[in-house]
């Protein structure tokens, strides 16, 4: 959806902690005229894991890199950046990245995520692009046992000017998110947007309670939840596989949202979460304000992670 693209220049700009880092571990191993050997190649996956890469993705890119040196395709440290872009790009087939819409009645979006993770402002920053691009949002308040959730998205509500659906504090999250399929429904909404719990006493209330909404949401509106987003911190590096993985236990997320990528030196872990999740990155998080959203792009992403 085009509502959500973003310049490569912006890009660039707000990816600049992660561009900076990279670029400065680069440099040491890919010294000028320094000519590619074994030695080189050791130092550049030693570096590429540090910078969040990915043990596997990293590990395919020295192979494929040792392979080209092999080969006599490249033979000089100047070549190496172009070759892990072009590379690194190929990794990302063709592949269905735009937000999931309904052909008739309420697109829903279920959006998970670990608590700290900026769900909730991913979630605001969503509805006030398809807001703004004349779709008629509804927020749900499902996340009703986290001190100050509910509020929290209320004042984003209010400030970005979407509905809200949301019981006090405490509230079963089932009965706000079934309040809201009615809501939506009732009020002809083009889009709810579903806020849920990101951390209950064990695993196993997390999943039921995710499972319990999900259930809720497909009797109320066929098909539903047209997408399921997970929210994943792009600051927590590694971490964050292993919250994919456990949410995907859950719910059958659909597409990640990468958010808070402008704060970290970390963004490196896109590539390797493209590696070792077999699910889309459809958004990232570039900064505090609503429109501070971008739809992922492959391309244009590894472009400024290299500039």
């Amino acid at each position: 959806m085009g509502i959500f693209s973003k310049t490569a220049d912006f890009l660039k700009e707000r990816l600049g902690k992660t561009r900076s880092k990279i670029a400065s571990s680069l440099s040491t191993v890919l010294s000028l005229g320094r000519k590619i050997d074994d030695d080189l190649l050791d130092e550049l996956e030693e570096t590429l894991i540090r910078d969040d890469i990915g043990v596997e993705t990293t590990e395919k890119l020295i192979s494929e890199l040792r392979d080209a040196y092999r080969a006599r395709k490249i033979s000089t440290s100047e070549e190496v950046i172009p070759f892990l872009k072009e590379h690194i790009k190929s990794y990302w087939p063709d592949q269905d990245r735009q937000l999931h819409v309904a052909p008739g009645g309420p697109t829903v979006i279920l959006v998970a995520g670990v608590n700290g993770t900026g769900k909730t402002t991913s979630i605001a920053k969503l509805a006030y692009i398809l807001h703004k691009s004349g779709k008629k949002v509804i927020v749900a308040a499902c996340d009703t046992f986290r001190a100050a959730a509910v509020e929290q998205l209320s004042i984003w509500a209010e400030r970005i000017g979407v509905q809200i659906v949301k019981h006090q504090s405490g509230s079963d999250p089932a009965a706000v998110a079934f309040d809201a399929c009615e809501a939506a429904v009732a009020r002809d909404a083009d889009v709810l947007i579903l806020d849920t719990a990101g951390r209950l006493h064990t695993k196993k209330d997390l999943m039921v309670q995710l499972t319990k909404i999900r259930d809720v949401v497909t009797r109320k509106i066929p098909d539903a939840p047209h997408e399921v987003l997970l929210v994943l911190d792009g600051t927590t590096g590694q971490n964050a596989i292993s919250q994919a993985q456990l949410f995907t236990e859950a719910i059958n997320v659909t597409g990640i949202f990468l958010a808070k990528l402008d704060g970290t030196a970390r963004g490196g872990i896109v590539i390797a979460i493209k590696d070792q999740l077999d699910i889309p990155v459809k958004f990232v998080g570039l900064g505090e304000k609503p429109t501070d959203i971008a739809e992922f792009d492959p391309a244009t992403f590894v472009e400024a992670l290299f500039a």
